[in-house]
């Protein structure tokens, strides 16, 4: 089973910027042939597709809101997933999770969450 610990979160103020971070253990194989996501969900909200990555990190993909202002990228090496966030709105507000993506979609592939790091945007 791979483990997935997401840090970097924290408090900003609107057009500051935060980098989190996807660290995943437990199967470096898995980790280095699986395309990755970060999702977010506000409260009451449904959890949403953020950015995703493939294996290779020579596609990346974007959900529309946050296009142009974030960048995923990965270090297999590491087995780390980062999420740099740039001129960051209130609406981003949200607890951030990674989590695999499966084949030919933006749908989370395991079944289990992290613990997910708070990002709150306000003045």
């Amino acid at each position: 089973q791979v483990q997935l610990v997401e840090s970097g979160g924290g408090l900003v103020q609107p057009g500051g910027s935060l980098r989190l971070s996807c660290a995943a253990s437990g199967s470096g194989r898995t980790f280095r042939s699986t395309d990755m996501g970060w999702f977010r969900q506000a409260p009451g909200k449904d959890r949403e597709f953020v950015a995703g990555i493939s294996w290779s990190g020579g596609v990346r993909n974007y959900g529309d809101s946050v296009k142009g202002r974030f960048t995923i990228s990965r270090d297999n090496a590491k087995n780390t997933v980062d999420l740099q966030m740039n001129s960051l709105k209130p609406e981003d507000t949200a607890v951030y999770y990674c989590n695999a993506l499966k084949a030919g979609s933006h749908l989370p592939h395991y079944n289990y969450w992290g613990q997910g790091t708070q990002v709150t945007v306000s003045s």
